[in-house]
């Protein structure tokens, strides 16, 4: 049993890669939100028994944007987290000023950081959150020309919080991804009195944190993608339960590869990227795996069996290359389609782990 040292909200939870790493760092999970109807049904079968609690009062909540929502009557925390959902900014800035975010998601993160530290005011009992750490694509600090950052860092310093970010990646933290991320942590200065915050920017061999930038490449942990995949025989045995198969189709392997000679015609590097259990890492996971797999095909040469086409991640890889602990607890309990959806959707959890560690080491 965790000891439980701080209170956290998890919002745009998705299928809880933030709840495992905060829950690991001796966090309780206080509320949840989460619109996407399968991704409730994963997070739930997988955290009614970790948090039992928010399930049963009704704080697992369906839509944060719901006016309905009493931002106050969500339970006070320590830790606000989330990846939220990157809608352009610039229409809002164009219509109201770059000071403004309504009409995106980070709107109802500030609301929701402004009704506690309105509240506060009114009763000091009322806690003011902490720290906030926020996940994105690694293109949001430029987009909009930084115009979008700007926004989100002066709101956040108008609340009394001090913002720094880094671009992490998934290859430094034991997983064999090449996935790279913006991570955003605020934290409030008049509770935290710290100058700035050490981000973890990989683990080497023995799981110690490397704090250099320059480090990381050099000292971080090897990782292989054979250590994610599926034993042939474990494959065979899925597919024959599943009654289909992961090998994709002799049409879809020749549009693959008519569509990358076409690419490399044109003297751009599009198209299919193929793997094998020697490879270092993948590229990366995205939400829309389930269509063609083209991002990630893994090679059958010379297999008994099995067609020399190429097939796409099983659901238990991609949960394992995404980081979850799927040979342990966790459970898939959706349609292959909606999983893949739900993991290119996620955070590498060893990067939010690591994260985690670091900020209840650090900052709490």
């Amino acid at each position: 049993m965790v000891e439980e040292k701080f209170t956290f909200i998890d919002l745009f939870a998705g299928i809880g890669g933030f709840h495992i790493a905060m829950h690991e760092s001796g966090g309780k999970c206080v509320f949840a939100s989460e619109i996407d109807k399968f991704a409730r049904i994963t997070y739930e079968e997988n955290f009614k028994k970790i948090s039992p609690e928010i399930f049963t009062n009704g704080n697992f909540n369906k839509d944060i944007t719901d006016p309905e929502l009493n931002y106050n009557s969500i339970p006070q925390f320590d830790v606000l987290c989330g990846g939220f959902p990157c809608q352009p900014f610039s229409q809002a800035g164009l219509k109201k000023g770059f000071n403004d975010t309504r009409g995106t998601l980070f709107f109802n993160i500030q609301e929701i950081i402004r009704a506690k530290v309105k509240a506060n005011k009114k009763n000091n009992t009322v806690k003011v959150p902490k720290i906030i750490l926020l996940e994105n694509v690694k293109g949001f600090k430029n987009h909009d020309k930084g115009n979008t950052f700007k926004t989100i860092q002066k709101i956040l310093n108008d609340l009394g919080y001090e913002v720094q970010t880094a671009v992490l990646n998934s290859k430094h933290f034991g997983v064999p991804q090449n996935r790279e991320r913006i991570f955003i942590v605020a934290w409030h200065k008049k509770q935290i009195k710290v100058e700035s915050f050490h981000f973890p920017f990989g683990i080497d061999e023995k799981d110690n944190v490397i704090f250099k930038r320059e480090d990381r490449d050099k000292k971080a942990k090897e990782t292989k993608l054979g250590s994610i995949l599926l034993k042939n025989s474990q494959l065979k045995k899925l597919e024959l339960k599943a009654e289909k198969s992961y090998t994709i189709s002799e049409k879809l392997w020749a549009g693959h590869q008519r569509r990358k000679l076409e690419h490399a015609r044109k003297g751009n590097g599009f198209g299919y990227s193929s793997f094998n259990s020697k490879s270092k890492y993948t590229s990366t996971i995205s939400a829309r795996y389930y269509k063609d797999g083209s991002e990630i095909l893994i090679e059958q040469k010379g297999i008994k069996d099995r067609a020399d086409r190429p097939r796409k991640l099983h659901p238990i890889e991609a949960a394992r290359l995404q980081g979850y602990p799927i040979d342990d607890w966790y459970k898939i309990p959706v349609s292959d389609n909606q999983a893949y959806k739900q993991f290119g959707n996620s955070v590498s959890v060893p990067v939010v782990v690591t994260l985690a560690k670091e900020i209840q080491k650090q900052l709490l």
